[in-house]
Formats: structure tokens, C-alpha cells, sequence
């Protein structure tokens, strides 16, 4: 049986770096898509419709090809739903969500972001983000599993332990 665990947060909390430091510990992680479309289809994000679905569509995509057994997902089509959210845009629509693990692992934003190609977002508009996201996974019925700030190797360590965790 495939147990999908996500991992979440806002732009910037260091969720990539996290799936990195769990793939080099040899966790089968499905790789963000937004950060794909935006460095691959320039100026895709002036189209909010087809920027939300073109998301959506990558990242079931990259889903639906992992077969390991425990995959770790830097993000998930629920997360496109918080962004729509965030945007004031229309939800695309999803496939069920129901094939991940209740418990989603929600990464806290530092007190910096560090922007990139792809992150142009501030600080304050990623606290935002990030009080939409935790409400959308919330409304949606998952547990969400804070992992503060802190070194990465204790952001690590709280992820694997909360995957070898017993489901509640």
C-alpha cells in the first residue's frame, strides 16, 4: 500500500530543501511542480486559470508515476488549491484527495525569504499564504504536523519521525 506523505508551507519555509535532505537519505520524494511550470513556461502566472491547472495536471502526473511505497510530496494539487485561494482566483478542479496521509507536515516559515526565479514573494504576502494554506489542508480535514524553524537536520529528523509514526 502507498502512503503519500505531504510536506507543505509557504514560499520560502524550506520545504525543497527538506525533500532534498530526505531524498539523500534515500525517501522517494515527488518533486514541487510550480516552481517546474514557472522556469519553463514564461509568464504562465499572468494566466491564473492555466497557471492553476497546469500545476495541477504536473503534479498528479508526477504522483501518479512514483511507485514507491512511502513517498514524501514537495507539495501537493491541495496546495494549488490554497493558491487559487490566495490569488481570488476560481479552485481548478481535483482529483479526490483522500490517497494521502492524513497527517501533512506543515513547515513554518523563517523570519527571511530568499527570493529566487521562481520566489517573488515577501515576507508579509508568505505569512498570508501560509494562514490560507493551514486553513485549506485544515477545512479539508488533515492533521497538520508543525515543523518550526530550526536547524535543518532537527526539520529533518521531526519529518522522519513523524513517517515512522503510528497513524492516528
Amino acid at each position: 500500500m502507498i502512503r503519500r506523505f505531504v510536506l507543505t508551507g509557504a514560499p520560502g519555509a524550506g520545504k525543497t530543501t527538506i525533500a532534498e535532505a530526505l531524498k539523500e537519505r534515500g525517501y522517494a520524494v515527488v518533486d514541487e511542480a510550480a516552481t517546474h511550470i514557472i522556469g519553463t513556461v514564461p509568464g504562465i502566472e499572468q494566466d491564473t486559470p492555466r497557471f492553476l491547472r497546469t500545476i495541477l495536471e504536473l503534479q498528479q502526473q508526477r504522483e501518479h508515476e512514483q511507485r514507491a511505497e512511502i513517498q514524501i510530496l514537495d507539495r501537493s494539487p491541495i496546495c494549488t488549491l490554497a493558491l487559487a485561494e490566495y490569488l481570488g482566483a476560481k479552485r481548478p478542479e481535483m482529483a479526490k484527495h483522500s490517497q494521502y496521509q492524513r497527517r501533512v507536515f506543515f513547515v513554518r516559515l523563517m523570519d527571511f525569504i530568499v527570493p529566487t526565479q521562481a520566489r517573488r514573494i515577501g515576507l508579509e504576502d508568505a505569512r498570508r499564504f501560509e494562514r490560507i494554506h493551514a486553513d485549506v489542508y485544515r477545512r479539508l480535514g488533515y492533521e497538520l504536523v508543525e515543523i518550526p524553524p530550526a536547524p535543518l537536520e532537527t526539520r529533518v529528523a521531526q519529518v522522519m519521525a513523524g513517517i515512522d509514526a503510528p497513524a492516528r
